[in-house]
């Protein structure tokens, strides 16, 4: 089911900028038993875009109360929100834009996860290059056409994910996930300043790091220095945490630090 601010729906208005330019954001959270996971995460994630974008913020309590009501009582479903700037005006030009619409929609959650969890999945490579855009990395704004590319070739060659490249060779993320691994003592992940997705997910891995005191890096890596790894995992908000078993013809154990990530944060 779709909802538009609040209400049930199956249409919005052709002159909404999402549609026209891709003008807003989204995030993905998954729901367990009828509640929503790692919300203040989310709603977070959503207000930095906004922000950056200069969207105004909508009523935050009001779209948590429409995202309880989209909450299926599955043990695991998701839910989608996303925030366009609204309706309005000709051109790039924002000045007579009305106010942002808000849309939810419910979907099931993707089963497979929970087996990319347990035996872990492997990846290839992209050859489609992230472009570099400081003003919008990091951020899961609309624009997507880069990752449709880059899932475009994956799907090409039969991989299920890849890790994805900036224009400069630099490891940025995967498809649909962002990108850990561990050599020695120390937890590397790319820098997502130029390009890429900060995941919610990503986010709390960060945090357990460093109160559980582990040693972090994070930088412009290129491939080889992932394929030395000593383990690898991927992260996303649905999924959790999963190990990578390889990365095209390397192949990496399932590391104990992947074990404890997920029991501590996505069990």
């Amino acid at each position: 089911m779709f909802w538009l601010n609040g209400q049930p729906a199956d249409s919005i208005s052709l002159l909404d900028r999402s549609f026209q330019y891709g003008d807003g954001c989204f995030t993905t959270l998954m729901t367990a038993h009828g509640k929503l996971c790692q919300w203040n995460y989310h709603k977070q994630r959503m207000q930095s875009c906004l922000n950056a974008l200069l969207i105004p913020e909508p009523d935050w309590e009001q779209v948590e109360r429409w995202l309880t009501v989209a909450t299926k009582p599955d043990s695991l479903a998701g839910l989608k929100l996303h925030i366009s700037r609204g309706e309005g005006g000709r051109g790039y030009s924002s000045t007579q834009v009305t106010t942002p619409n808000v849309t939810i929609s419910d979907f099931a959650y993707p089963m497979h996860y929970l087996q990319w969890r347990e035996h872990g999945v492997e990846l290839g490579v992209s050859q489609v290059k992230l472009g570099l855009n400081p003003h919008l990395a990091g951020h899961k704004h609309n624009n997507r056409l880069e990752q449709i590319m880059v899932k475009a070739d994956l799907d090409r060659v039969g991989v299920l994910d890849g890790v994805v490249l900036d224009l400069n060779e630099n490891v940025i993320e995967t498809s649909m996930a962002n990108l850990f691994w561990r050599q020695g003592d120390v937890l590397f992940t790319p820098d997502l300043s130029m390009s890429g997705v900060a995941g919610v997910a990503r986010k709390r891995v960060l945090e357990y790091a460093q109160q559980a005191g582990i040693v972090v890096k994070i930088g412009q890596f290129d491939l080889t220095q992932v394929l030395r790894a000593d383990e690898v995992f991927i992260t996303n908000s649905l999924l959790g945490a999963a190990p990578i078993r390889a990365i095209e013809k390397q192949t990496f154990p399932i590391g104990t630090l992947t074990g404890r990530i997920q029991e501590k944060l996505f069990p």
